[in-house]
């Protein structure tokens, strides 16, 4: 089995086990969150992209492709994503409560800045943006502008 099979099996697996514990105490909630999500979708994206990861809280990029590109990548069970600054490219994935992460953005950090940038910046210094907002903005990527992923 090869890493990325092993990887996804693994993110699969975890979400296994916090639905069983729902189960078991219902009203209490075990979803993965903070930076195990985020984890989550770096080593998702470094594992899918080929992207060499920089050391945990880097400032704005989590990494850089294959062909040179600074990349940030978020990863949300929610219904947005934060970004307190502009990356040169973003990769976004949702995932479900299955453990199934879904592109919902890849493609440069511009159009996402310019979004947010222009808000009143809020008190977390985080800026929310809805993956409703991304998705309709990755419609208007180009093939060219994508980060590929690797064979």
């Amino acid at each position: 089995m090869d890493r990325s099979q092993e990887l996804e099996d693994i993110i699969k697996e975890l979400y296994t086990l916090t639905g069983r514990l729902e189960a078991m105490y219902p009203g209490r909630h075990f979803t993965p969150d903070g930076h195990l999500v985020g984890s989550i979708g770096e080593v998702f994206a470094a594992e899918r992209y080929g992207i060499s990861l920089f050391t945990a809280s880097y400032e704005t990029h989590d990494g850089v492709a294959p062909d040179g590109r600074l990349v940030q990548i978020k990863a949300t069970q929610r219904r947005a994503v934060a970004i307190s600054s502009e990356p040169d490219y973003l990769l976004v994935f949702s995932i479900d409560d299955k453990g199934q992460l879904t592109e919902v953005y890849n493609g440069p950090g511009r159009p996402v800045w310019h979004l947010v940038s222009g808000r009143k910046r809020p008190k977390t210094g985080q800026y929310q943006v809805s993956l409703a907002r991304l998705r309709r903005l990755n419609e208007d990527v180009s093939p060219e502008e994508r980060i590929r992923p690797v064979a």
